[in-house]
């Protein structure tokens, strides 16, 4: 149990460093979450109707794979203002370093 812990937590970390998985992922949650969205609103919702765990259960899934994909959003968003603001001081820095050497 402890092992397959540490490799879910492994492809999460190897998942979320990436920006391209990062996006794919993205992409592919929320394909997924609007395929299931469009099959239960048309030829699924008779049989949804018929039972209600299945419903619950189905509507459950759709609605966490959405939120996957917002959270996963969030976390690129925050994670694009990150490396913003690093390479906004490297690049302030390394003006710094160019203006020292002309005034030399």
């Amino acid at each position: 149990m402890l092992r397959s812990g540490a490799l879910i937590i492994a492809i999460t970390r190897g998942l979320v460093r990436s920006r391209q998985t990062r996006r794919m992922a993205m992409f592919v949650v929320m394909l997924a979450a609007l395929l299931m969205l469009f099959a239960g609103a048309t030829f699924l919702s008779g049989t949804l109707m018929e039972h209600p765990f299945v419903f619950i259960c189905y509507w459950a899934v759709c609605g966490w794979l959405t939120m996957t994909a917002v959270l996963l959003a969030l976390f690129d968003l925050l994670a694009l203002r990150a490396d913003a603001a690093r390479e906004k001081r490297r690049l302030k820095a390394q003006m710094l370093v160019a203006e020292e050497k002309e005034d030399a």
